[in-house]
């Protein structure tokens, strides 16, 4: 009796021995992340794997967001591209125009079961990344915006309040000459200057950086970057230059390490600075809302957004966009959102994550790291939901190429901003003919 009642376990343990293990499936992941933010996205493929044992993310850094492009594309064509690669924001227009190389990231969560919430999410965030029909394109990864970065012991020796940063640029500009008459060097510099003086600095004061609503109404959309209020921002920073109160230091994020360094007073930048400043900086610093034009009607309203999202290649086996789309619902979590933003200085993607990282304690514990929130919470207007223009990393090039003769005293603001709008629309051309019909 005894024997036969073990017999049938038995052999079901045997046949399990020796069926074979199951591997997991490997999702592909090619991101653009350095240092401790590559840290963080290994850190992230690390958590999902061990949440579940179907699928392994696999994360690869594939160069600057311009080369991980570049190689996504030649990658895609091979029939070898990766599930997931991470694109800077400024390429958001010529990824949705990408016929056939993606898949929404609405469908890819649908499909799995999963129900994409948009209120669930800061609006403008999901908003930047979100057809007009509703349909999630890609998945806000690194969401980033712009922020004033400043010295507080610099301030303090200038005799300048630390906890009473500049507002408005006239502020900003006599805090500046305050800052070199204490004997700084560089009071004021800037990263991403197209970024920071041209694209948020049109959203901040409600006012369109291009038509059609910034390309959100089509490829139609051409660059109005000349008008009254912008030459006269830049007109205003190059006479900062000229006096030595605006010191530019390259393209790119090279305004950065001069703030790191305690060389530069204050930098507008990427809010995502705010983990290497912690890191790397030997003073106290502070964050504040870009300055703004107290006398623009609707000014402040909201920055534009900066950073990367994750967009889903085509071509890959159902099953496989399971694996995706599972890996996309863990990143959603609240508490995963929460450790993201306050390690990083990125966004914190949803409300939820936000309201845990207020309830914990850790913005009054870090004064002013709840300013890039603060700035992209604010309801938008059809002028300052984002920026979502095609051939954008060619405009990019431009917006400094013209920028940097102004700094330069070679051109004039009205000159250099008008050869931008110019040379910009001849890319915008090229980009509407080329994804027509």
């Amino acid at each position: 009796m005894t024997f036969a009642f073990l017999r049938p376990a038995l052999l079901a343990a045997a046949v399990v021995a020796a069926a074979p293990v199951q591997a997991q499936t490997e999702i592909q992941w090619w991101h653009s992340m350095t240092g401790g933010l590559n840290d963080w996205v290994v850190g992230l493929a690390n958590g999902f794997n061990a949440s579940q044992k179907d699928y392994k993310i696999v994360p690869t850094y594939k160069g600057s967001y311009d080369d991980s492009m570049t190689a996504s594309i030649a990658a895609f064509r091979a029939g070898n591209a990766p599930h997931i690669l991470q694109v800077f924001e400024v390429g958001t227009a010529t990824m949705m125009y990408s016929k056939g190389a993606i898949v929404p990231v609405g469908k890819v969560m649908a499909d799995a079961g999963y129900k994409f919430d948009p209120t669930a999410y800061i609006s403008a965030v999901v908003g930047y990344y979100t057809a007009p029909s509703g349909q999630m394109l890609s998945y806000p990864l690194n969401s980033s915006t712009t922020v004033l970065n400043y010295n507080k012991d610099a301030f303090r020796k200038a005799g300048l309040d630390p906890n009473n940063p500049p507002k408005t640029w006239p502020e900003l500009t006599l805090a500046a000459a305050k800052l070199k008459a204490s004997g700084v060097s560089c009071p004021f510099t800037t990263s991403w200057q197209g970024w920071t003086q041209l694209e948020s600095f049109s959203t901040w004061h409600n006012t369109l950086f291009a038509s059609q609503n910034n390309g959100f109404g089509g490829t139609g959309a051409r660059l109005q970057v000349n008008s009254p209020l912008h030459v006269r921002h830049i007109e205003n920073l190059a006479n900062m230059a000229k006096q030595g109160l605006f010191v530019y230091r390259g393209r790119g994020n090279l305004g950065d390490a001069p703030f790191y360094s305690g060389e530069c007073a204050m930098a507008t930048a990427s809010s995502s600075t705010y983990a290497s400043i912690k890191k790397n900086a030997k003073f106290d610093f502070g964050i504040a809302p870009l300055p703004y034009y107290p006398d623009v009607a609707g000014a402040p309203q909201n920055t534009v957004i900066g950073g990367a999202s994750l967009w889903v290649m085509a071509g890959k086996p159902a099953a496989e966009y399971k694996g995706v789309a599972a890996f996309f619902n863990y990143l959603t979590n609240a508490e995963i959102q929460a450790k993201s933003h306050q390690t990083t200085g990125y966004l914190p993607v949803t409300l939820a994550s936000f309201q845990m990282t207020e309830k914990s304690g850790f913005y009054k514990q870090n004064p002013g790291t709840d300013t890039a929130v603060n700035q992209m919470i604010r309801k938008t207007t059809d002028r300052s939901r984002g920026i979502r223009l095609g051939n954008f990393v060619q405009v990019r090039a431009i917006m400094d190429e013209e920028l940097e003769q102004v700094w330069a005293g070679k051109k004039t603001a009205k000159d250099a901003l008008d050869a931008i709008v110019k040379r910009g629309n001849e890319q915008l051309e090229r980009f509407e003919k080329a994804n027509k019909g």
